[in-house]
């Protein structure tokens, strides 16, 4: 738990909000927006420098299956794995960059998702508490037909006992089981809404990140997920195209130069392509005759879409204007783990970071600043 929980915005007082209500507010930009507010507060001023240790304790998480903090897909990731010793040695660079021990380092990542699911749970409680009587109710002509009780699964409460039952001076009551089988299903439906936070979520951090950076902020205009022709130089879409979003857009003030960002924590393969279907969009709808940026923001680890992304396309310019990893150094770190190597994608990605292709955030916000 959360010592500094704060209400969800919009549910600190409803009396009557659903679950699926406050888990939509809870991971919603409203909240999001406080919750960063709240970290930034009290944290060190940001700078391109230290602008990577940010993202991370803002988002970085720790893989429930392995223990480690996550870098690749968790089913890759297991004990036995080649991406499990990747994961040790990210977990251990992870911790010294940040200044902490590994075992202790689950505590100083993940404040977004940690701070917005224990609002999330602390509203949940409450509104289990307030169905009781309905709930009551609802089962009272089925009384004495032995049906389960909500939440009841015999054969987690088997597996505990189980498992417990060495150390135990007597067994639990039905009740008690029942409410332990509730709390690990609730932890388990938390981490399963990750994804709902750190897509956008990781949006948001690059603006923050952006905009308390003074020489990026008195010179640019952000914009956070704008329709493209919301934008300088760009034009609506015909009447029965869907307008066209962008993750991230910089408009420089004095010259007008724009830079549009796609920010993806992690890049599917899907995503690949997606890349030049966006690119291509864009430019078609480029109406001022002028060149843009194209940057990739992300914290992806596979090697092979490292590479990818760097080595990807445009007739015969490059499609990304740059390429940026949160830090270089952690999948440096993941790929130095001592297995064998396996395929060309580490020796591709370790290529795109000794030659600047493939730079760290830090390097793009000082490129930002200096224009």
């Amino acid at each position: 738990m959360v010592g500094d929980q704060v209400a969800i915005p919009g549910l600190g007082s409803a009396p009557g909000g659903s679950t699926s209500e406050a888990s939509a507010r809870a991971f919603g930009e409203e909240n999001r927006a406080r919750l960063l507010q709240q970290y930034f507060s009290s944290a060190e001023a940001v700078t391109p420098e230290n602008a990577w240790r940010h993202v991370y304790r803002l988002l970085l998480w720790i893989d429930r299956t392995t223990g480690l903090a996550h870098c690749y897909e968790s089913d890759k990731c297991q004990p036995g794995r080649p991406w499990y010793a990747r994961s040790l040695a990210f977990h251990v660079w992870s911790a010294e960059a940040l200044g902490v021990a590994p075992g202790e380092l689950d505590k100083h990542i993940d404040y977004l998702f940690r701070h917005a699911t224990a609002d999330l749970a602390h509203v949940a409680a409450r509104n289990r508490a307030r169905l009781l009587g309905t709930v009551s109710g609802q089962r009272r002509p089925y009384e004495g037909m032995g049906l389960p009780e909500p939440g009841e699964d015999p054969e987690l409460e088997s597996i505990i006992i189980e498992v417990l039952d060495p150390f135990l001076a007597q067994r639990p009551s039905p009740t008690a089981l029942r409410e332990l089988a509730e709390r690990i299903y609730a932890h388990v439906g938390l981490e399963n809404k990750r994804k709902n936070l750190v897509g956008e979520g990781f949006e948001d951090t690059v603006s923050a990140l952006l905009s308390r950076i003074p020489a990026i902020a008195r010179t640019h205009t952000i914009h956070v997920r704008p329709l493209l022709h919301q934008l300088p130089g760009f034009r609506q879409p015909r009447a029965n195209s869907k307008p066209r979003q962008v993750d991230l857009a910089l408009v420089q003030g004095a010259t007008g130069r724009r830079t549009l960002v796609s920010c993806k924590w992690s890049v599917r393969s899907d995503r690949e392509e997606q890349f030049v279907s966006d690119f291509r969009d864009y430019a078609e709808l480029e109406e001022a005759g002028e060149d843009f940026d194209y940057v990739l923001v992300t914290n992806e680890f596979d090697p092979a879409r490292l590479a990818a992304a760097c080595e990807v396309r445009r007739q015969n310019s490059p499609l990304f204007s740059a390429v940026v990893h949160v830090n270089p150094a952690g999948p440096h770190a993941a790929y130095g783990a001592p297995i064998p190597p396996r395929g060309k994608g580490i020796s591709r990605a370790l290529g795109h970071i000794e030659s600047g292709r493939l730079v760290g955030l830090d390097g793009w916000l000082r490129d930002v600043a200096g224009r």
